[in-house]
């Protein structure tokens, strides 16, 4: 019972350490600018890494609390140097919603993959982690903001729909890539260490 006690406390600090790291990674990303590839039309985040890799790494309450710093980051970043899109990105259904979620389809998808190679099992969960956080902001932009968008845009709705869809796969599928690329190493290294 005592080493059972123990080792809850020790899983739970080890999770609190990883969020606490990631997260200020993800901070240090937002506050430097470094975590946005600034576009004309819309930023390419890389800042989506920490949360599927914390995920991934430690399960997915850590992706979540993660993935919640991202989205708040995000809305401090509209707020404080605007961008064409930042009246919806300032909305947390736009900026936070979609980045919790990275933590849970990052994890589930990594986890119930019948696969036992683990590169191409953290490969997956990159690859969905990214796709949820483009699919998830662009989608609430277009179900929240398309005429809005449209307006500002000075273009018609189904033009700014085309545009939207443009943006996904634009900025979507390298961001998917370079997931994939940047988190396998990291993850499978990580535990590797942990094995240890």
């Amino acid at each position: 019972m005592k080493n059972e006690i123990i080792s809850r406390k020790k899983i739970g600090v080890r999770q609190l350490t990883i969020i606490g790291m990631l997260s200020g990674i993800s901070i240090m990303l937002g506050i430097t600018g470094w975590g946005y590839i600034k576009l004309p039309l819309l930023p390419v985040t890389v800042m989506h890494l920490p949360v599927i890799i914390g995920a991934i790494i430690e399960g997915p309450i850590v992706g979540i609390c993660i993935g919640l710093i991202f989205g708040i980051s995000s809305i401090i970043q509209n707020i404080s140097t605007p961008t064409l899109l930042s009246f919806a990105l300032i909305n947390p259904l736009v900026s936070v919603l979609p980045r919790i979620l990275i933590g849970i389809t990052a994890y589930y998808s990594y986890k119930i993959i019948p696969i036992n190679n683990k590169a191409i099992k953290v490969a997956v969960g990159a690859a969905v982690g990214s796709i949820t956080n483009t699919i998830g902001v662009l989608g609430m932009i277009y179900i929240l903001y398309l005429q809005q968008y449209a307006a500002r845009m000075k273009i018609k709705p189904w033009v700014a729909r085309n545009g939207l869809l443009t943006v996904a796969a634009v900025n979507g599928i390298p961001e998917a890539i370079a997931a994939v690329i940047i988190t396998v190493p990291i993850v499978i290294g990580v535990q590797r260490v942990r094995k240890k």
